[in-house]
């Protein structure tokens, strides 16, 4: 199987970085974009929820820097765990058919 294309280039070894409830912040997922693996973190990390864009930014303008600082070895994609059960409170508004309407915290690559 081959990689899809916005890993190509990005990623030293093929791995995910877990996404840690508590423990999974910006600063580590910009460490493991940057040492070359998928960052990743749930987003129920981001408390309150209206923090979640906030941390979205962060990581973006961090990832852009690096990149812009080392355009032979750009950072690897980062990943939102997303938990869309209705016991989730801040989970993203639900349509008439039961599928998450689009967020801006619905897909996240650099």
């Amino acid at each position: 199987m081959s990689l899809p294309p916005v890993l190509h280039g990005r990623l030293r070894i093929p791995v995910v970085g877990a996404p840690m409830f508590i423990v999974s912040q910006p600063e580590l997922v910009v460490a493991q974009c940057t040492a070359g693996i998928v960052g990743a973190f749930p987003a129920l990390n981001a408390r309150p929820p209206e923090l979640l864009d906030t941390w979205l930014s962060r990581i973006r303008d961090e990832l852009a820097a690096w990149d812009a600082a080392h355009p032979d070895r750009p950072a690897a994609p980062f990943a939102v765990n997303q938990i869309v059960h209705k016991s989730n409170r801040s989970a993203p508004a639900r349509s008439s058919t039961g599928r998450c309407t689009p967020t801006a915290a619905s897909c996240c690559t650099t």
